[in-house]
């Protein structure tokens, strides 16, 4: 097959990068293909001596990408990272970081105004890698830190409804029935739901390390969910298994949980709105402090663990303010 590469390089990944692969090691390269500065790169490669990359922003990228911090990273988050990394690396890879301004950055985010959510990701990719080239001693000061974020279309996440939970519960085949039982009786992000096995099962509840934070927490199990994993049969090694044993990818969960949402008329709740729900109910009851919200969904921070809980605490709340207004209207009559 005729290559426009030359040998031991090779384009990887969904975002075709150019890697020299030989004597078991993988290296990136950065030059253009067909260009001088390629060929002058692949003879330091073939020499293995891989050049240093230069003070640009894909050059930051390459050092991010060697650290400490990159291994360190959750699975999906180095993912992420390596989506925007490309935008950035087509967008600016030639710029010195050291030039960059913070009218820039804001320019750089108003041109994705259009994709708001996906501007302010770009961005806050953006400072971190700054911060990391602070880091190393690149840069004195990161510029992208303190931008601020768009303002999304997309209307903020809540709850379910019962009355949706009940129509989907009714109308749902097994596997789809099972995973939204799981989100919605665990509280947890779907990652870390089509993860869990079932020998991480203990005492009536279950061990998730969680992707996204690393942290290992233990949730026990709602009546609800403690009947469908008893009916669910064990097919695999994960609790959420194809009928050949294999495990779930998140694109079929989410295909069967969005076919079951039409069908219902509830596109308005999403998969990550059930982890809201979760959230959610634990707050309303009597008792239940934004402690007990983070020790199910597993946040360290009290901020965010309230945006999750934000209606459902401020309702209890009220409820408990009325309550004392009621009680004290009726000590006075009774005076």
């Amino acid at each position: 097959m005729k290559r426009d590469l030359p040998s031991y390089v090779y384009r990887k990944g969904k975002n075709r990068l150019i890697y020299f692969c030989r004597w078991g090691k993988t290296q990136r390269m950065y030059a253009t293909p067909g260009t001088a500065e390629f060929a002058a790169e692949y003879a330091l490669m073939m020499r293995g001596n891989p050049p240093a990359p230069k003070r640009t922003v894909k050059g930051l990228i390459h050092r991010y990408m060697i650290s400490d911090r990159w291994p360190a990273l959750a699975v999906n988050t180095r993912k992420s990272y390596s989506r925007h990394f490309a935008y950035l690396e087509e967008a600016a890879g030639h710029i010195d970081p050291v030039t960059l301004r913070t009218s820039q950055i804001y320019e750089m985010r108003d041109a994705l105004k259009d994709k708001p959510t996906d501007a302010n990701r770009k961005i806050g990719v953006l400072s971190t890698l700054l911060a990391f080239g602070v880091r190393i001693g690149w840069l004195d000061r990161n510029v992208a830190e303190g931008v601020e974020q768009l303002k999304g279309v997309r209307p903020a996440r809540e709850p379910w409804p019962e009355d949706k939970i009940a129509a989907y519960r009714a109308v749902a085949d097994p596997l789809p029935l099972l995973i939204f039982e799981v989100l919605l009786g665990t509280g947890q992000r779907i990652g870390d739901v089509l993860a869990m096995k079932w020998a991480d099962i203990e005492d009536g509840g279950i061990w998730v390390q969680q992707q996204k934070t690393g942290a290992g927490i233990f949730v026990p199990f709602t009546d609800a969910l403690a009947d469908a994993l008893d009916a669910a049969p064990r097919i695999g090694e994960t609790l959420i298994a194809q009928q050949n044993g294999r495990s779930v990818s998140y694109s079929l969960a989410h295909k069967l949980i969005t076919d079951v949402r039409k069908k219902i008329d509830a596109m308005p709740w999403d998969i990550h709105c059930l982890r809201h729900s979760a959230a959610a109910e634990i707050a309303s009851l009597p008792g239940m402090s934004i402690e007990h919200v983070m020790a199910i969904t597993g946040h360290t921070s009290e901020q965010m663990a309230r945006h999750y809980s934000r209606k459902a605490d401020m309702r209890a709340k009220a409820r408990e303010a009325q309550n004392a207004r009621r009680t004290k209207q009726e000590t006075g009559n009774q005076n």
